[in-house]
C-alpha cells in the first residue's frame, strides 16, 4: 500500500494499476472509494475480498461523463415517465452526490450488481475521481473504502488504517468535502424511490421530479450500498438517542457523547460530566456541517478508546436525513 498524491504523473500511474486489475483508494466529494475496474469480475471480486463485503450487497459504478453512462446502463429500458424522471435528475445532479438505480447493460459483470438487472451509477463531481476514471477504463466501481459494515473513510488516513496493504494505491485528495456517501434512487419502478438517504437532500430531489417516494425500511432485498439496518459502524458500541435524550443517560463505563450543536451541549447541563468527552457535530447548528463532520468525528471517537459513544438525533430535514440514518445503522439494535 502507498498513498501519493494527484499529480497528472500519479493519476496516470493509478489509472494503470486499476487497467491491471488493481484496487485504487481515491477521493470522491461524498467519501473515499475503492475503485475496482468495473469491467474485470477479478478486480471485482478482489473489492468484495478486501472489504470482507457480502455479495449479495451491490456495488456503484462511477462514470467520467455523461457520454460513458450508455456503456453500464440502458435507459431504453425504462418506461418514458422513467427515462423522464432519470434524465431530469442527471441534468439537475450531475455530477454529483447521486447515485441512480438504471437497467444494466449486458457487458456489465453479474458481480458488480450481485445478480440484478439493475446497475448503480453515479458521475462523481470530484475532479481527482472524474480524471482517474476518464485514464482508466471509464467505468470503476468503487464502494467506500473501509472494511463492510465500519466506518466511512473521508481521509486518506482512514482508508490506510483500516485497509492497509489490502489496497495497492491510495490517492490522498484531502478531505471529502460533502462527508456522507451519495443519495440512492430509483428510478426503474413506477414511481422513482430513495433508497439510501445521503449527500442530497430529499427536499431538492423532489423540486426537481415530483413524486419522489423513500424506502420502506422493512424491505429486505438490497438493490443499492447502504440499505443494511447495520452499517457504518465503530468498534465502540454507538447509542443513539433522541434529541435531548442524553441528558438523561448514565454510561455504564467510560463514555463519549456526540451531540448536533453548542445548543445541544449547553442544555446537557451537569449531565456533561458523566462524558469523558462531548463533540459537536457543528456548533452552529448547520446540518451541511455537520454531515461533513460525522464521519470525521466517528473516526476520532472510535480511537478514543471509549466503551461506548453516545450520540442524539439531528433535525430530519435537507442533509440531517442522511446523517441520521448513518447514525440509525450504527447504532447498537436492542
Amino acid at each position: 500500500m502507498e498513498i501519493i498524491v494527484p499529480t497528472e504523473e500519479n493519476l496516470r500511474r493509478a489509472a494503470r494499476v486499476l487497467a491491471e486489475g488493481g484496487l485504487v483508494a481515491f477521493p470522491t466529494e461524498t467519501v473515499y472509494g475503492l475503485g475496482g475496474d468495473a469491467w474485470n469480475p477479478r478486480a471485482l471480486a478482489r473489492i468484495f475480498e478486501a472489504k470482507r463485503r457480502p455479495s449479495f450487497d451491490p456495488l456503484i459504478v462511477h462514470v467520467a461523463g455523461i457520454a460513458a453512462l450508455d456503456d453500464v446502463a440502458d435507459l431504453g429500458a425504462l418506461s418514458r415517465e422513467s427515462r423522464t424522471a432519470a434524465c431530469a435528475l442527471m441534468e439537475e445532479f450531475w455530477p454529483g452526490p447521486l447515485t441512480l438505480i438504471l437497467p444494466k447493460r449486458p457487458r456489465v459483470p453479474d458481480l458488480a450488481t450481485s445478480g440484478l438487472p439493475t446497475v448503480a451509477v453515479r458521475l462523481p463531481a470530484h475532479p481527482v475521481a472524474r480524471t482517474l476514471i476518464e485514464l482508466s477504463t471509464g467505468a470503476v466501481a468503487a464502494p467506500s473504502a473501509n472494511p463492510f459494515g465500519y466506518l466511512s473513510p473521508t481521509r486518506a488516513e482512514h482508508v490506510a488504517s483500516q485497509l492497509g496493504e489490502r489496497v495497492d494505491l491510495i490517492v490522498d485528495g484531502g478531505r471529502c468535502p460533502v462527508g456522507v456517501e451519495s443519495t440512492v434512487v430509483d428510478v426503474t419502478g413506477p414511481s422513482p424511490r430513495v433508497l439510501r438517504p445521503g449527500g442530497l437532500s430529499l427536499e431538492r430531489l423532489r423540486r426537481a421530479v415530483s413524486g419522489i417516494e423513500v424506502l420502506d425500511r422493512t424491505d429486505p432485498a438490497p438493490k443499492a450500498p447502504g440499505q443494511l439496518a447495520n452499517h457504518y459502524s465503530p468498534r465502540s458500541d454507538l447509542h443513539l438517542v433522541l434529541p435531548g435524550g442524553l441528558a438523561g443517560v448514565r454510561p455504564s463505563g467510560r463514555a463519549a457523547a456526540l451531540v448536533f450543536d453548542a445548543s445541544s451541549r449547553n442544555r446537557l447541563g451537569p449531565a456533561a460530566a458523566r462524558f469523558a468527552d462531548v463533540r459537536a457535530l457543528s456548533e452552529s447548528g448547520d446540518l451541511v456541517e455537520a454531515a461533513a463532520n460525522l464521519f470525521d468525528l466517528l473516526h476520532e471517537l472510535d480511537a478514543g478508546g471509549f466503551d461506548e459513544i453516545w450520540a442524539e438525533r439531528v433535525p430530519d430535514s435537507g442533509l440531517g436525513a442522511a446523517v441520521n440514518d448513518r447514525l440509525y445503522k450504527a447504532s447498537k439494535k436492542t
